[in-house]
């Protein structure tokens, strides 16, 4: 995935079109993302003791992936990520490392 927990981004449809977030949890095996402030949905939480109140807990929904764009850390725009293929001196190790498709710096 391109999108890694602790990204910004900017969500770039739905209802919460052009706001920006942190990533809070990646959930790569459903292709959505939890953003903080994003998305937030209402729970009913019963209470557990006696005599306790029940709630309504507010908390961030996931949001499908291809409704998101990367926020460069250092040009600060939404971008698309592209990967560069890095090997070792050995040569039997080979990193991939994500770059920023407009202004070409590692994220």
């Amino acid at each position: 995935m391109k999108i890694k927990k602790g990204d910004q981004v900017l969500i770039i449809s739905g209802k919460d079109r052009a706001r920006k977030g942190k990533v809070l949890q990646v959930i790569p095996k459903e292709e959505r993302v939890l953003v903080e402030g994003i998305n937030i949905r209402k729970k009913s939480v019963r209470p557990k003791k006696s005599g306790e109140k029940g709630q309504i807990v507010e908390m961030p929904g996931p949001i499908s992936i291809s409704n998101l764009k990367l926020i460069c850390p250092k040009c600060k725009k939404a971008t698309r990520v592209e990967y560069k293929i890095i090997k070792s001196k050995e040569g039997s190790k080979r990193t991939k490392i994500r770059i920023c498709k407009k202004c070409q710096s590692e994220i």
